[in-house]
């Protein structure tokens, strides 16, 4: 990391802790005397940007039933022998000794000359269990075993950015234990960059998953990500706005990745980081039309786990990136600023703010009265606004996440898409979740656990396109 200003270890600056303090401050002083008011000033307050994440989808679900010519990507052509460049693969394993054979035969599918190829399988010093997985097996000549010292934080980006100074490719691109990429990825990522030199400084693929069907907790995170990287990804990328990454299949011109000083080790969401780090350096981040496979988290579980660790490093994101307000306006542009405080500022607040409306709501229902607010025109004004705020963000998600899993082929998804609501009470539990680790253990990596994919059949076909009607649901597994 070259720019420690840009780093989560430094935490909170002075003046945000004293804003910080300020604001809760004042929060409960006006909860506890004047609640009425408070409730009005917060009303205002999330009327905005509720009602653009809103404008968002609604673009989102345009784009999906009326894409834009542009949409999509061909197949690349054939690259000559002599013009191939070296390629990297970084793999960051914890405690992934389950998964090894199956990882191993998915990155032994990908299309790209073995010759040009690095696969770096990187793992902690102290998980013995994977390095014997590893040792354990006959390792081709282009992948090698990459054994990162014992420190901290022992956090997924340490490990890359320590296998990256290892690293010989021109290009580079980061997969999880789980992931099953499509074979002909690397080939797409680099007619796509070699397209756009001089803008394009990442591309991510489209994620999805191959175990809807295992839990309830499982359909609703696909139609979360299938309606997150079919949809919303690509429309920030219409509109020229910052693109947070995935954790998986971020391909990147290694020159571009050294520039902007790789991944934060600090940061437990270095993806989003990362991103909003690219958009600062004046680089473009594209939506690349191929898909990775991945496994959802199938208990509560694993679940909140991740879904904390997600919610945490947002709020890492957000609160360096904000720490020079003025230098982020500069460097991202009006647009780009307001997109950021709509995207990341927003998503948090919005996981922060949701069951309270509920609590308040059944509150005064109790008492019989609507939410409190008092009988006046700025009141009901801001109370409508709120409830059709609601209405919606409920209604813009539901219909984006079904129209988005019905183009994967996943139509009997749309039914759970009803049930999102319920979703979202279990994201806000996380992110308070979240925001007393934010406290107390900033740099903790909740490890997300995986299952062995046994038996997994994985037809090609079928995932080639995301509008191709694909779904790796209908694969066998025994």
């Amino acid at each position: 990391m070259q720019a420690p200003r840009l780093s989560a270890a430094s935490g909170l600056w002075l003046w945000q802790r004293c804003v910080l303090i300020g604001l809760v401050t004042v929060a409960l002083a006006a909860a506890v005397w004047q609640p009425e008011t408070a409730l009005i000033a917060l009303l205002a307050i999330l009327a905005a940007p509720f009602l653009c994440v809103v404008a968002l989808r609604a673009i989102a679900l345009w784009n999906l039933v009326d894409p834009p010519p542009a949409a999509g990507a061909p197949r690349p052509a054939p690259i000559a022998a002599d013009a191939v460049p070296l390629y990297t693969v970084l793999v960051p394993l914890y405690r992934e000794a389950a998964v090894v054979p199956h990882l191993l035969g998915a990155l032994s599918r990908l299309d790209y000359p073995v010759d040009r190829l690095e696969i770096m399988l990187i793992v902690e010093h102290v998980d013995w269990a994977t390095q014997a997985a590893l040792r354990n097996v006959d390792l081709p000549a282009h992948m090698r075993v990459v054994v990162v010292p014992d420190g901290t934080p022992r956090t997924k980006p340490r490990a890359c950015q320590y296998a990256l100074q290892l690293a010989r490719g021109d290009y580079v691109v980061v997969y999880d234990a789980e992931d099953l990429p499509e074979p002909d990825q690397l080939r797409r990522a680099l007619a796509a960059l070699r397209a756009d030199p001089t803008a394009l400084g990442c591309l991510q693929a489209q994620l999805n998953i191959y175990n809807s069907s295992a839990s309830w907790l499982t359909r609703q995170f696909t139609i979360e990500y299938t309606a997150l990287f079919d949809a919303i990804l690509p429309t920030l990328e219409r509109l020229d706005l910052p693109v947070p990454l995935g954790g998986t299949s971020n391909h990147f011109p290694r020159a571009v990745l050294d520039a902007v000083g790789g991944w934060d080790p600090y940061n437990v969401t270095e993806d989003a980081d990362l991103g909003i780090r690219l958009a600062r350096a004046g680089w473009r981040v594209g939506v690349l039309a191929s898909t990775t496979w991945e496994e959802a988290p199938p208990t509560f579980r694993v679940w909140k786990g991740q879904r904390t660790r997600w919610l945490k490093g947002w709020m890492q994101t957000y609160l360096v990136h904000m720490r020079e307000p003025r230098r982020l306006w500069r460097e991202l542009g009006a647009k780009r600023f307001l997109g950021f405080q709509v995207l990341m500022g927003g998503m948090i607040l919005s996981a922060l703010v949701h069951p309270w409306f509920y609590a308040l709501l059944a509150f005064d229902v109790w008492q019989g009265k609507l939410l409190g607010v008092p009988d006046t025109m700025a009141g009901h004004t801001l109370l409508w606004v709120g409830i059709v705020n609601l209405i919606a963000g409920y209604v813009s998600a539901i219909a984006l996440g079904t129209v988005a899993a019905a183009r994967r082929g996943r139509r009997r998804l749309a039914v759970h898409a009803l049930l999102m609501p319920i979703y979202w009470l279990a994201i806000s539990f996380a992110a308070y979740r979240a925001l007393w680790q934010l406290v107390s253990a900033p740099y903790y990596w909740e490890k997300t656990e995986h299952s062995a994919r046994l038996g997994v059949v994985v037809s090609l076909e079928m995932r080639s396109q995301p509008d191709a009607g694909g779904t790796l649901d209908t694969v066998s597994g025994r």
